[in-house]
């Protein structure tokens, strides 16, 4: 391939290594949280466009920022009671076993080596991300396999140098890693054509090219390296904080399947539709209680943050400058993968 530039020098960051603690912490989260009168939940060092970024005000915005008030909602009854805490990629699993954060809701998937050796444990999925790879059109490549000895930037501190690696071996090609912490920092190197190839999650991609408004100058190739689904994690060892994320990612999704959202939730539950929406809204008693929360928790979370397609639409689909598709992400009625557990 003429035009792939050789010898670029990869700057590769050293990676933590985290042992699984001797013992996990955890089990009194909630209290914890309450007693400290805030919910310290992940933010982003930078910018990671539609997921966790600062507007020109510095107030935080994104997918993940909404879930994280999602979660403050359903404990304090208040989207405000939350501190995000900014950090990097690799810092995600030191910060959440020493205590800094509480969850970490973070463009993060579910992966066995993070399960058995650092002692975490993950929610239901929230978004089903693929791992794709961009290319400068002026390559001409048609598929990966195109870019045999080509220089590719890869995030530090993800699962995908490990995918990278693992797709460029069972097409037979070799790729040289650039390897950089911070994305904006990762996306000049990319666009400023110091790779040939950017690697990362798919809406990733295709949010950093319309944002550099290069979208004729690069082509996102078809090959899927990795499905991942994108998960809430917390601490092994409290059964009951991961309780508390599951029901408040169903919360949201129970919510945009039954029609209601931040605009007619109170009149829905002045008049509910079903038994099961009687519960969920806190008309009938029974919501609140196993999870240590009050009985309205969801109703707050949907009054004050809004249900899943809410969040969505206004964060990368229709209503932000992203315009993405729900794609896969959508309810399972809507040809999507994402389903609520049961209200009963």
């Amino acid at each position: 391939m003429n035009m792939i530039k050789w010898g670029a020098v990869a700057m590769a960051l050293g990676l933590v290594h985290l042992a699984a603690p001797a013992q996990a912490a955890g089990g009194k989260t909630l209290d914890t949280v309450k007693a400290r009168g805030m919910l310290n939940c992940t933010g982003h060092d930078g910018s990671y466009l539609g997921f966790a970024e600062v507007d020109d005000k510095g107030n935080w915005k994104g997918m993940d920022i909404d879930l994280c008030r999602a979660v403050a909602t359903a404990v304090f009854g208040d989207p405000a009671k939350l501190k995000i805490v900014p950090i990097s990629w690799a810092q995600r699993w030191p910060s959440l076993q020493s205590g800094d954060v509480d969850i970490i809701i973070k463009a993060s998937g579910g992966t066995l080596s993070r399960n058995t050796e650092l002692g975490l444990q993950f929610s239901s999925s929230y978004y089903l991300g693929t791992t794709k790879v961009m290319a400068h059109k002026e390559l001409n490549l048609k598929s990966l396999k195109d870019a045999n000895g080509g220089t590719i930037c890869i995030p530090a501190g993800t699962s995908q140098e490990q995918q990278v690696a693992a797709y460029a071996q069972k097409i037979g090609i070799k790729l040289e890693p650039v390897v950089i912490e911070k994305t904006e920092e990762l996306e000049q190197a990319y666009f400023s054509g110091r790779c040939d190839l950017y690697a990362q999650w798919g809406p990733v991609l295709a949010i950093a090219r319309a944002a550099k408004g290069k979208v004729e100058d690069h082509v996102i190739l078809p090959d899927v390296l990795a499905v991942e689904p994108e998960v809430m994690i917390v601490r092994q060892g409290d059964d009951n904080w991961l309780n508390i994320a599951n029901w408040t990612l169903t919360a949201l999704t129970f919510a945009e399947q039954e029609g209601i959202n931040s605009k007619n939730v109170d009149e829905i539950k002045a008049k509910p539709t079903s038994p099961q929406v009687a519960k969920f809204l806190g008309v009938t008693p029974g919501m609140g209680k196993g999870l240590g929360l009050p009985d309205d928790w969801a109703y707050n979370v949907i009054k004050k943050v809004g249900n899943y397609g809410e969040i969505f639409d206004r964060d990368l689909g229709k209503e932000s400058p992203y315009k993405m598709d729900r794609e896969l992400t959508n309810l399972w009625n809507k040809g999507g993968v994402l389903f609520p557990l049961v209200i009963d």
